[in-house]
């Protein structure tokens, strides 16, 4: 019997997308820490290449025994490759950068992804910018470079890098949405997941260190669980509300990377952090609601 190819049904319980986005905002912040602190000992592609690889390895085994050979068809693989490149570019560029800033600073600055999703859309969708979507977006960056502050020491290039990955995730996020209604969900995150390790096993030998101890595989093969989890609870909030409902949650990922970082570099985050967050929050709300008081 073949595998359906389509996506499952939704049903509407917002509480239970509420819990299910929770947990992912608990888990990727736990997964930026584990590479902050690996990224210290071991060169930031090899800890690239093992949240992908392993990654991979979880899709593969959730999803090939249930879905056989429907798992690999792809009616939009142009799509798909474009996906893969861009969540590599995003996930290349944060672990690049994340050794060098603070885990609260640079997922504060990430949150400025859902309103490049805003601006980027006009050219690549064709879906028109409203004058408050626009002031939204310039608010966004506004507290983004309150966090950042250039011509302070704060600024460097590491936080630009986390602007980058934050632009390359909103472009993921777009062609995202041009497969979400042609391939299946899991046909995606295993594209994803696959083009990403291809090409991080083709650079990773270059820049490789064996690991120290069997203590840090495991800590290497984790940054795939926590973020594969991660995903997987984000795509079972969106089966349990709208994305518009959700969304506003995934904001308490700045508790979580408050709680990540002073465990464990002994991080405060200083008052610009907390001022331009709230600022870049206030923005993707204002873009959450405009978007809810339209449908």
């Amino acid at each position: 019997m073949q595998a359906s190819l389509n996506p499952p049904p939704r049903t509407y319980r917002p509480w239970l997308g509420i819990l299910f986005i929770c947990l992912a905002s608990a888990l990727f912040p736990v997964m930026n820490g584990l590479v902050k602190l690996l990224t210290v000992t071991y060169p930031f592609q090899e800890v690239v290449w093992a949240r992908v690889t392993s990654h991979l390895v979880l899709v593969a085994a959730i999803f090939l025994p249930r879905r056989g050979l429907a798992l690999l068809r792809a009616r939009q693989p142009v799509s798909q490759l474009v996906c893969s490149l861009t969540l590599l570019a995003s996930t290349f560029l944060f672990f690049g950068a994340v050794k060098y800033v603070g885990v609260a600073e640079a997922i504060s600055i990430s949150f400025v992804a859902p309103l490049a999703v805003v601006f980027l859309a006009w050219p690549l969708l064709g879906e028109r910018i409203t004058a408050m979507r626009l002031a939204s977006v310039a608010l966004g960056f506004a507290g983004v470079l309150v966090v950042i502050r250039p011509g302070s020491s704060v600024f460097q290039w590491a936080s630009l890098m986390i602007v980058g990955s934050a632009v390359a995730y909103a472009v993921y996020q777009i062609f995202i949405r041009r497969v979400a209604g042609v391939d299946h969900p899991s046909t995606t995150v295993f594209y994803s997941a696959l083009g990403s390790t291809i090409v991080m096993s083709v650079v990773v030998p270059f820049d490789w260190k064996t690991p120290d101890n069997w203590g840090d595989v495991a800590l290497l093969c984790s940054l795939g669980v926590f973020g594969g989890l991660g995903h997987y609870c984000v795509a079972r909030a969106m089966t349990y509300a709208p994305a518009n409902f959700v969304a506003p949650f995934n904001y308490t990922q700045m508790i979580g990377s408050v709680i990540v970082g002073y465990w464990l570099f002994a991080e405060v985050p200083d008052i610009y952090t907390w001022l331009g967050s709230a600022l870049i929050v206030a923005a993707g709300l204002m873009v959450m609601w405009q978007g809810k008081k339209k449908a």
